[in-house]
């Protein structure tokens, strides 16, 4: 009888080939996280965009803060932040900020390339009269929360924003003999900003002595806003707010609802 054949074995298969990408850019992303902890905080400045000047510096550049902050010289209180190293090597800087203005605090994860920057979860809150170097008139008083998802820009305008913010116990020495006037929400949703920059976002009450309706329009050419829109008095508002109100109705009239349609150029 024949002998019998073993069957015929394939062909082995060819080793499969290995991306050592991930593994390169893990070593480079450790030896930078080394050298950026021991290079100091100051060097940061290197990236700051030209209206933003820092002082104060302490820690590395890893992880580290400056105590003085000026943004287009107004005093915008202390910074600090962790890096993400990684970000280096694609020419950015992505770092986790934690500001402080006073007593007014907020988180972000912000990233800073030559295009501009994007900011992603900011979240925080205080007191809005430690926001005056911001354009809060003096006088005016409240604790403020924000919250949005997503602010971006490229340095010289607005090219997203996607959020809220909230304003409780509001009051002002000039309006209604500084009672309060309740709470409000300033609220930006997705397409709030065109494509040139213009921003358009929605002011309603949250509750208190007014009723109000209004949209806020930033023009980025122009750099001012307008609020426009309507507003009443609520039955438990105070005497002297009523008669503000019916000094404004005197002059720009009520609609069929008993509703003041104001305009306000706001200062920016």
């Amino acid at each position: 009888m024949p002998t019998s054949r073993s069957p015929s074995r394939g062909a082995e298969p060819a080793p499969r080939s290995r991306s050592y990408v991930p593994l390169v850019l893990i070593g480079l992303a450790a030896v930078l996280a080394v050298v950026i902890a021991s290079l100091p905080a100051s060097l940061v400045s290197q990236f700051l965009p030209p209206f933003v000047h820092a002082e104060d510096y302490s820690g590395s550049l890893w992880h580290g803060s400056a105590g003085k902050i000026r943004v287009d010289s107004r005093d915008a209180g202390a910074l600090e932040w962790w890096l993400h190293p990684l970000s280096l090597l694609e020419m950015s800087v992505v770092a986790d900020l934690h500001w402080v203005k006073v007593g007014f605090i907020a988180d972000a994860t912000v990233k800073i390339d030559r295009h501009g920057y994007t900011a992603h979860a900011i979240k925080g809150g205080g007191p809005i009269e430690d926001l005056r170097d911001f354009g809060i008139a003096p006088g005016w008083r409240g604790i403020a929360d924000l919250n949005f998802s997503e602010l971006k820009g490229d340095f010289a305008r607005p090219l997203a924003a996607v959020g809220e913010l909230r304003v409780s116990n509001l009051m002002s020495a000039r309006v209604a003999g500084g009672a309060d006037l309740g709470g409000y929400e300033l609220s930006l949703p997705e397409g709030a900003v065109d494509a040139e920059g213009n921003v358009t976002a929605k002011l309603v009450d949250t509750g208190g002595p007014l009723d109000l309706q209004a949209l806020i329009h930033y023009s980025a050419k122009d750099r001012s806003g307008v609020l426009s829109g309507t507003l009443k008095e609520r039955p438990d508002a105070p005497a002297a707010l009523l008669g503000q109100i019916n000094d404004i109705a005197q002059l720009r009239g009520r609609d069929p609802q008993g509703r003041v349609p104001v305009d306000l150029e706001l200062a920016l």
